[in-house]
Order: C-alpha cells, then structure tokens, then sequence
C-alpha cells in the first residue's frame, strides 16, 4: 500500500509539475518561434520574366542592390567637370605688361615735356621719333606683339583719358583672369573684354588701342588638373548613397509585367530560391528549444526548493514575452543605418527577474534575450545574426545585473541606471572604434545617447512595473520588504504598543533567522521581515503569553490547561487572519501560520496529563502546516531557541549548546523539518550559527561592585 502511495504522490507531482512548468515553458518556446520566423523564414515564388505579376511581391529583407549601386556611381563620376589649375602667376605677368606700356608713354611725355621747359631740344619730336622712343622704353616681349599704330593712338590720347582707360583695361583683365581663360574660351574671354570696353565712354580712338591690347594681354592661364579631377569624381561616387532594397517595400505590383531589372530585383532578395527556406526554420526550432529546456530547467530547480508559485511563473512569463515583444516592435524601426537596437530598454527583464526571484535566473535569461535578439535584429536576412546586438544587450544586462546591489529602496535602480548608462555608452565605442566605418562626432554622440535612453528606459519601466507584480501577481521584491520592515509599519506598531515583549523576542528571532538564513544561502531579508510579523497574532489576546506578562498575574493559572493550549495554539491563525486582513505578502502569512508546524505544547499537555490520563496528544498540537520553506523552518527553530535561552537565569555557553541542540533534535525528532527542503548539513550550519550569534548576545559582562560592597 506504502508503494502504491508513493506512486501515486509521483504521478500527482509530476501531473503539477506539468501544468506549473512544462505549459508555461512551451507558451513561451511557440511565442518566442512565431516572433522570430519572419527573420529567418522567407515566402518564394514560381515565376518567370517577362510575365505578369499574379500578386504583389514586396521584399522579405533590407539588402543593397549593388548594380544599381554601381550605375549610378558611374553617372555621378561622370556628370563631374573637370578641374583646372589658374595660374595667378601668368595673370600678373600680363597685366604688369599694360601697366608697363601706359608708364612708359607717361615716362616719355615728363621727357618731352622736360626737354621742352630747358629748351635743349633743337626740334619738335615727330610721331614717329616718338614711337621709336617708347619702344626703347618697352619690354622686346612687348614691342616684337604690338603694333606701333597702338603706341600712336595711345600717345594721342590726353593723359586723363589714358588713365582711364587703362584702369577699366586693368579691371576687366583681373576679372578675366580670375575666372581662369582655358585653351577653348581664350577667344570668348577676349570678346568679351573688347565688347565691354566698346560700351564704356572713352574716345574711339583709346577704344581701338584697348582692344589691340586685349588680344595681347589675355593668354591661357587656366590648365587641366588630372588629380584635382579624378578627386572631385572621386568624392561625388562617395556621396552616392546605397541604393537599398528595403524590408516590405514593393518590387512588382499586382498585374505588371515582370522585367529582367525586376527579376534581379526578386533573386537578390531570395524569393526565386525555395531550396533555402526549410532549414533556416528548423534552426530556429533548435535554438527555441534548447532556450525552452534551459528555462524549464531552471523553473524546476527553483521548484525543489519550493519556490516557485504561481506568481513567479507569471512574473518569468511576462517579463520574457514584454523583452522579447519590445525588441520586435524596436526591429521593425531598425535599419542598417540607424541602428535603434542600442535604445532598446532590454535591461528591464533582469532588473525585475533579480529582484522577484534571484540572480541565478536572470543571468541565465540574460544571455537567452541577448540570443533572441540577435536574431531578431538581423535585418530578416534568413542564416545570420546580428553580432553587435548580442555583445550589446549582454553587457547592458549583466551591468544591470552587477550594479543592482544592497537594495534598499527604488533608488537603487536608479543608481544601477548609472552604472549602466556607463556601460551601454563604452559598449557602443567599442564598436565604433573596431568597425572598419567612418563615425562622425555627431554620429558618437547620438549612439552613446541611445545607450543612456536604453538604460533610463529600463530604469522607469522596472520602478512602473514593480507594483504591477508587486500587487497583481503578489510578488515579493526586496524593495517590498525593506518597506514593510519599517517600524512605522501600522502592525509593527501595533505588537510595539499592544505587546511590547512578544515585540522585543521578534526583534531577537529576526536578527537570529537573518543569519542563519545568510550562513546557508537562504533568504535573509525575508526571513527578518517574516520574523517581525510572525507572532502578531499574540496581540488578540497579548496577556496570555508570559513575555507581555509584567507586573500581572498569570491568567493560565486560573484556567484549565486544555484552554490555555487552545489560546496559545490560536495565535499563529490568528496572526495570518490578521495579516490577510492587511494584505499582507503571502510568504509572510505561510511563515506566520507555519513557524510552530504541528508541535505539541508540552507544558500544558504533561500539565493536564496529571489530573486526566486519557488526554490526547492531538488536542495540544498545533493543526499546522509544517514549515514548508527554509525561512519558515528556521524561524521555527529561533522562535523556540531565543523563548528558552531567554529563561536562562545565567546563560553559559555550555547550556545555549544544550538548548539549541535539544530544541533542533527535538524538530527533528518530530519530523517538523520533513516538508522544507533544508539538508542535514544546513541543519548543523544553522546549529552552529544560532549558537555564536547566542553567545555574542548572551556574553559574560563585569559584575560591578555596589555602593555596600566598596
């Protein structure tokens, strides 16, 4: 029958198991494949150019179409003039000509007019002794180019006149050369010289004279510059953007003919080849899976030690599905050129995991995201993963993970905020500085800012999100914790006020469960703020428990034994009525019920067994249950180890080993640590652990003499 039993027990546990874990895995496996398919699945067609489109194809992936790419590269290089060098040189070598020749006439009109004023000059100077002159005066570069009919006009000319039109000759020259005269507009420069110069006011004659000097002052000094050239069509192919065939966009619309530029179009993006769609999705089977018993494996380790409810499950269900969905949604925006992964708040997951369950599990989820969105950032090319994204969200995740530590309040993640808004932005240099591209400083500085976006995100919807599966799922965070062990907590108050002793015993089983519970991995923190609340039931009836009696009568001694066993074994469901009328967290109201199991009281049952042989043991147990946690069986054993060390009138520590050793024998013994998952060798650092913190507590002190003694 014992066999039977056991069997049976097997067959129901595992029935649980299957309804808490294995449902709750597979809903996330099958979210977790219909959310990634499209990244590496895509639909093909049977078509053939030159045809009509039965439907409209739009493209499955984000790829660059390289030929048109490359044409117009082409077209940009070639649409670019070529580039001359202007020689500055030659320009001031000509105009310094003009200027030379209009000196040179001034020159031999002070002669003329000098030899004139001394009267030396025999005879009147002809024009053509003049000229002769001028030409002695004159550059042989000049004088062998002009003709000396342009000297005889210009010496004709009054000299204001003269002045002038060489300024406007001057002026046009300068403008002409700066433009730069190249061996094909030499002509047109020069015409356009002369036909300015015919529309300003001068005499004719100066007018002709200029033009004269037009055609001789204006020569090339505008060269083709092959590498200026060759850099100029250089930089314009730079500027050419990719030509890119982007995710959803149409390649042929329903009914148009299909032609060869489209029918490339629809094999560069994989719709013509069906060989290649049927494995890629069974790789993704493989990894969703293997993600899947990785999870599983994890919930069932947290369910042997008996710390997995429904809200936890929950919690990891949520928590996976909003990470997941929120880099989907993200994706969908992303492209290879703005890079929207690094904004994406992934960090929130393990912020609320660490804090809802423990570390182990969310480093675990961590690396399991960080898989799925390199995925899910891949750009729908089926067969690759986006390695940036993976390195990326594991250090943004293990950051939060690192950081989040001595939680005392929601400042906490904001400070873990910090540190990973420090990490997310190094991340993100690390990968500027490895990639072969070239960054911009604004292109740095707008990615380190989606890096602090990313950690700010994950930070407000970690604190928004907490009271959700604080309150709606009955979560335990440690934030929930330090708050409710505040003593401005109204039950606090209440023990403090209502029963001061049982308040101060509470305070001692809190620091002794605290660590215990510490020097085995345990739950600390739960275990003190449990031990706080566990006996607020004694506030009912407060007088009928010994520490809360001072000053007073013993109300036990004038009642049975069998009622006083009854009022003392109300007061742990007493405390969970009290505590559930508070809603209070319900690991708190199962330690308050459970931290006497189903122990007998035996001062009263040996008590009534003197005046009744035919008492029942049954009638002086508590119902119940049996610690089911490590917390609950520790403060069971505290409660009852700090109660009798308490009595000791001279606590050595010869008699706390004694006591403590009974008092967890005794536990043993009655099989009230059968039902929680401490080992034997927990229980003996449990042992030892209450016994120094005992005797820290209870040390030997000074006896001062008195006043008479002295």
């Amino acid at each position: 029958m014992n066999s039977i039993r056991r069997l049976v027990e097997y067959v129901l546990k595992i029935r649980s198991k299957w309804f808490r874990i294995f449902i709750p895995v597979v809903t996330l496996a099958l979210t977790f494949f219909i959310l990634t398919l499209n990244n590496v699945f895509t639909e093909t067609y049977d078509i053939e150019p030159l045809t009509n489109a039965k439907e409209t194809i739009r493209s499955p992936i984000t790829i660059e179409n390289q030929l048109e790419t490359e044409r117009k590269t082409r077209e940009a290089a070639l649409a670019v003039e070529d580039r001359f060098d202007i020689s500055s040189d030659i320009a001031e070598e000509q105009i310094s000509y003009i200027e030379e020749i209009f000196n040179a006439i001034d020159k031999l009109e002070s002669e003329i007019k000098l030899a004139k004023d001394s009267k030396e000059a025999p005879t009147q100077l002809n024009n053509r002794e003049k000229v002769h002159r001028l030409k002695e005066l004159l550059s042989n570069n000049i004088t062998e180019k002009l003709d000396d009919s342009v000297f005889l006009r210009l010496i004709d000319v009054p000299k204001e006149e003269r002045e002038k039109g060489e300024e406007t000759l001057v002026s046009y020259l300068q403008d002409t050369y700066q433009a730069g005269v190249r061996t094909d507009n030499i002509n047109s420069a020069v015409e356009s010289v002369k036909e300015n110069i015919r529309y300003s006011t001068l005499e004719q004659k100066l007018i002709e004279a200029l033009e004269e000097l037009t055609e001789f002052a204006i020569v090339e000094n505008s060269f083709y510059d092959s590498e200026k050239t060759a850099e100029a069509k250089k930089q314009a192919a730079s500027t050419v953007e990719p030509v890119m065939i982007s995710a959803g966009e149409i390649i042929v619309r329903e009914g148009e003919t299909i032609t060869n530029e489209i029918y490339e179009k629809l094999q560069l993006v994989g719709l013509l080849n069906k060989d290649r769609n049927v494995f890629p999705v069974i790789g993704l089977g493989l990894l969703i899976t293997l993600i899947a018993c990785i999870i599983g494996y994890e919930m069932n380790r947290i369910d042997n030690q008996r710390r997995l409810d429904r809200g936890k499950i929950a919690s990891i269900l949520l928590i996976s599905l909003l990470v997941v969905s929120i880099m989907k949604v993200v994706s969908l925006f992303t492209t290879q050129v703005n890079q929207l992964f690094f904004i994406v708040p992934v960090a929130t997951g393990v912020l609320l995991v660490k804090q809802f369950i423990n570390e182990r599990l969310a480093i675990v989820l961590s690396i399991l995201y960080a898989l799925l969105g390199g995925i899910i950032f891949n750009g729908q090319i089926p067969g690759t993963m986006n390695e940036e994204a993976l390195v990326y969200f594991l250090f943004s995740q293990f950051a939060a993970i690192v950081f989040l530590m001595n939680v005392k309040d929601r400042l906490a993640i904001v400070r873990s905020g910090v540190g990973m808004s420090i990490v997310n932005i190094m991340a993100i240099l690390l990968f500027v500085f490895l990639s072969f591209e070239k960054y911009s400083l604004g292109d740095v500085f707008l990615l380190s800012s989606y890096g602090i976006a990313s950690a700010f995100l994950s930070t407000v919807l970690t604190i928004g999100l907490l009271p959700f599966f604080e309150s709606g799922l009955g979560i335990l965070s440690d934030i929930k914790l330090l708050q409710l062990s505040s003593p401005n907590q109204p039950l606090l108050k209440k023990i403090l006020t209502e029963a001061p002793g049982t308040y101060h015993h509470s305070i001692m089983v809190a620091n002794l469960s605290e660590t215990a519970c510490d020097a085995i991995g345990a739950n600390g923190l739960l275990a003190r703020v449990a031990a706080y609340y566990h006996d607020i039931g004694k506030t009912v009836r407060p007088h009928y428990f010994i520490e809360n009696q001072l000053s007073i009568k013993n109300p036990h001694d004038v009642i049975s034994p069998e009622q006083s066993a009854e009022i003392i074994i109300r007061h742990p469901y007493d405390g969970a009525e009290l505590l559930k009328k508070h809603r209070m967290p319900k690991e708190i109201i199962d330690i308050a019920m459970q931290h006497h199991g189903t122990t007998l009281l035996k001062y009263f049952y040996f008590k009534e067994k003197e005046t009744n042989k035919n008492v029942r043991e049954e009638d002086f147990r508590y119902p119940g249950p049996k610690p089911q946690t490590k917390e609950a069986a520790i403060i069971s054993i505290c409660d009852s180890v700090e109660a009798a060390v308490r009595s000791l009138k001279e606590p050595t520590e010869e008699k706390i080993d004694e006591i403590v050793s009974n008092i967890v024998n005794d536990r043993l013994m009655d099989g009230q640590l059968d039902e929680c998952p401490l080992t034997i060798k927990e229980v003996k650092i449990i042992h030892r652990t209450i016994c120094e913190a005992l005797k820290g507590i209870f040390h030997s002190r000074i006896q001062y003499p008195t006043k008479e003694e002295k």
